[in-house]
């Protein structure tokens, strides 16, 4: 679908699809939030090709078949044709076909599962082989073998946890229980669950829990007196957000991988931090989702400066290839649409941040087709 005709001195008109209530909402609002901050200071700096560039915002209140329905109308009502949002791959997958269809493009900013590829996404989210690999190594060697997999039930726990079992099979460990529960699931849901692996004995509990249940899963596992130094929850989805939701000391030492904290000690991460802050108020964190919400608007806004156009096969080709400097360093897209990433891990400390206990030198570059491999020797 091309987009409509513009003048010379009419805005850039984008979507953005972040829910601001309901279960996934205390993430999107950071990445709502990354998102007007970006385009602040890009209007600021006086916008793309002298235009500005104008969010038309839809709340989705946490739900895929409103993310369908509002996606359709910015396309089909409004002439968008670039979206920023969707946190859960539940409604990535919700809105692709609908994407493809009319031709737009997605710019999605959530760590995801892997193996999709579509000429209507950008990811700028980490796929499992940047995240995953690197945190399994760590776990293996500093807590023990014996993995608790516990997960919301839909494709992006299922899909990463295939992932997990396979590098852990691959490289010495072991899944001794793996559990999937509602994603609106209650917090007394949770504590049958953490009993079981408390008393099959693990080393590592690995959540991919996300929205609201992520709060359920620490403070139950608290509840139950547990020794997150000794038998941590490791995850991919666990942020600064989700930790000031669910109180500090229920997140201390307890482990994440991701591209991105807060507490990452570089001058241009102080700067964005200290603009994020003054912007938002000192109550709101950015975090890894927050992050890459921020610096996909600098690449979209790249890329329209060279299309000078908002057609969808005009902009994505000055987009793949294209590189920034993002707050956590140089991020740049792959031909593939997914971007190059700079992976970490932290443990959570008592402040409510992280300790960064392994960092990158280097980008790693995505790779969503990442296939670990059978058991040799």
């Amino acid at each position: 679908m091309k987009s409509r005709r513009h003048s010379r001195h009419e805005p850039w008109r984008i979507g953005v699809l972040f829910s601001q209530t309901n279960t996934t909402s205390e993430v999107e609002r950071t990445q709502l939030c990354g998102t007007l901050l970006a385009l602040d200071e890009i209007n600021a700096a006086g916008g793309v090709n002298g235009r500005e560039i104008v969010p038309v915002i839809y709340e989705p209140g946490s739900s895929s078949a409103s993310y369908v329905y509002l996606a359709k109308r910015l396309i089909l009502e409004e002439g968008v044709t670039s979206i920023f949002g969707c946190y859960t791959s539940a409604s990535r997958k919700a809105i692709l076909p609908m994407l493809e269809r009319f031709n737009g493009l997605l710019w999605y900013p959530t760590p995801y599962e892997g193996f999709e590829e579509s000429p209507n996404m950008i990811y700028t989210g980490a796929a499992p082989n940047q995240t995953i690999t690197q945190l399994c190594s760590y776990l293996l060697h500093t807590y023990g073998t014996r993995f608790f997999l516990i997960g919301s039930d839909y494709v992006y726990p299922r899909r990463t946890n295939l992932f997990m079992k396979e590098y852990l099979q691959s490289h010495g460990g072991e899944v001794v229980g793996e559990r999937y529960l509602d994603i609106q699931a209650p917090r007394l849901a949770y504590l049958p669950i953490l009993r079981a692996a408390k008393e099959v004995g693990v080393d590592v509990i690995f959540s991919t829990v996300v929205g609201d249940g992520t709060s359920h899963l620490y403070q139950t596992y608290a509840d139950l007196g547990l020794d997150p130094t000794r038998t941590p929850i490791a995850s991919l989805t666990t942020t600064e957000a989700e930790i000031h939701a669910m109180g500090c000391e229920v997140a201390a030492a307890h482990i994440t991988s991701a591209c991105y904290f807060e507490s990452l000690g570089n001058e241009a991460n102080a700067a964005f931090v200290s603009r994020f802050k003054k912007r938002f108020g000192d109550h709101v964190t950015p975090n890894v989702c927050a992050e890459t919400a921020y610096f996909q608007i600098f690449l979209f806004a790249q890329a329209l400066a060279q299309a000078d156009s908002m057609d969808t096969d005009e902009l994505r080709p000055h987009v793949l290839g294209s590189c920034c400097e993002a707050p956590q360093g140089r991020v740049s897209i792959s031909a593939s649409g997914h971007a190059d990433l700079l992976p970490r891990i932290g443990r959570a400390n008592h402040a409510g941040g992280f300790d960064i206990m392994v960092d990158s030198d280097a980008p790693v570059a995505a790779d969503p087709f990442f296939i670990c491999g059978p058991v040799t020797g």
